[in-house]
């Protein structure tokens, strides 16, 4: 178990990760900017990464978090607000969710 993403190899806030698009439940689509790997990841650290990534990301820049851990799924929409991001939505995937945030 690698304890706030210690072990893991040298992940920042904006992953170089293959960037792609998005349509969620409502029909909206949107270019995602910024993927976070957060799987594995125990409490604070998804939060302080999601938080990093917003104060790297213009303003209507869409970031993908992917978070295995429910704490942490439950903690990042309410958190939205004083980043000065909109959660758009949370999709639940097999084995993690992906929880989808725009800055204002």
């Amino acid at each position: 178990m690698k304890i706030f993403g210690f072990g893991k190899e040298n992940k920042t806030a904006k992953e170089e990760l293959p960037k792609g698009e998005v349509t969620l439940t409502n029909g909206e689509s949107y270019e995602i900017s910024a993927h976070i790997d957060c799987l594995g990841d125990s409490c604070p650290r998804p939060q302080l990464m999601t938080k990093k990534a917003l104060g790297l990301a213009s303003a209507m820049d869409v970031v993908e978090v992917a978070i295995d851990n429910p704490t942490s799924m439950e903690a990042i929409p309410p958190m939205c607000p004083s980043l000065n991001a909109t959660h758009l939505e949370t999709i639940k995937q097999d084995s993690h969710w992906n929880i989808y945030v725009r800055k204002n």
